[in-house]
């Protein structure tokens, strides 16, 4: 089953899919602070339909963070240094 991808986020943001309770993606939001990138959360566990696009992204699991960046790719744990790279940066 397809689900419909989010909006992809503005240019030079990123939208990052997370729980509260993961620690990589607490280590991703404070890298991400640290360097000045612009991103908007979103806890799949208050979200149904990000939960069914983070699992279609990865292979039927909710594997967290999955970013989704703004020409409409997804990446998954992704490093800082790819996050950067992928924004253009």
């Amino acid at each position: 089953m397809s689900v419909q991808s989010p909006t992809a986020p503005e240019a030079g943001t990123i939208t990052l899919f997370s729980t509260s309770w993961c620690g990589y993606c607490a280590r991703l939001k404070a890298q991400l602070k640290r360097e000045g990138i612009s991103f908007t959360e979103v806890d799949i566990e208050q979200d149904p339909l990000s939960a069914r696009f983070v699992e279609q992204v990865n292979r039927g699991n909710q594997t967290v963070p999955t970013v989704l960046f703004p020409d409409g790719s997804a990446a998954t744990n992704p490093s800082l240094i790819e996050v950067r790279q992928r924004l253009g940066g």
